[in-house]
């Protein structure tokens, strides 16, 4: 008799005790097993190349790297893996942001335990996850009339553009330094007069906005 192996889980969560939490609960399970865990994004990337899960829970704000720029990577160098967001914000630009950069659900923490695990089962069947909250956001942005952004690529000018777009792609300002061909001191500058002119607090709210605006 064919024995079917278990669902390989990586979980990511910047806090130790949600991430205890869910290792208990989803190791319980028959059909589960929690392959690894990681802090932020960056820990996420190394665990998965190395661990190879089947499904990713993936926390958006972390240090290191967020969970949208380690979304976009995860899901250029493993297609076939499946990633679902587990997070506390149902912000309509954050769930956006995520199904851009390729996750295959978006889940909030406040649900029920057995409703995460039927959730993973799910979407390893190539169904997308939706918390129903999130989803009645996304169909009121379908429905809402289109309308112009005040944001226009016209402000940056194209190195800000081009740091904006290696931003997005959860470039590290050492790594944007090398790309571009200048110094890190430079990317900082213009990292700096990015987030002025788009009126953003840090470089998590300046990959979501890229994103967003399709200009990563």
């Amino acid at each position: 008799m064919m024995t079917v192996r278990p669902l390989r889980l990586l979980l990511v969560d910047d806090h130790a005790i949600v991430r205890q939490g869910l290792h208990y609960f989803l190791g319980l399970q028959a059909d589960l097993e929690v392959a690894g865990e990681a802090a932020n994004g960056r820990e996420a990337i190394e665990q998965a190349r190395e661990l190879q899960p089947d499904v990713v829970l993936m926390d958006l704000i972390m240090p290191e790297l967020n969970g949208i720029e380690a979304t976009s990577i995860l899901r250029q160098e493993h297609p076939n893996m499946k990633i679902i967001v587990l997070t506390t914000f149902s912000d309509q630009d954050y769930v956006l942001s995520a199904i851009k950069a390729g996750a295959n659900g978006y889940l909030l923490k406040d649900m029920e335990p057995e409703q995460i695990a039927e959730a993973i089962r799910q979407a390893q069947q190539g169904l997308p996850q939706l918390d129903p909250r999130v989803a009645g956001q996304l169909m009121s942005h379908i429905a809402a009339p289109p309308h112009v952004s005040a944001a226009s690529p016209e402000r940056l000018t194209e190195r800000e553009m081009e740091v904006l777009r290696l931003i997005a792609q959860g470039r590290s300002n050492k790594e944007i330094a090398a790309d571009c061909g200048i110094s890190e001191k430079t990317v900082k500058t213009h990292v700096s007069s990015v987030l002025a002119k788009l009126n953003l607090a840090d470089r998590t709210q300046a990959a979501l906005f890229a994103v967003k605006h399709g200009w990563a």
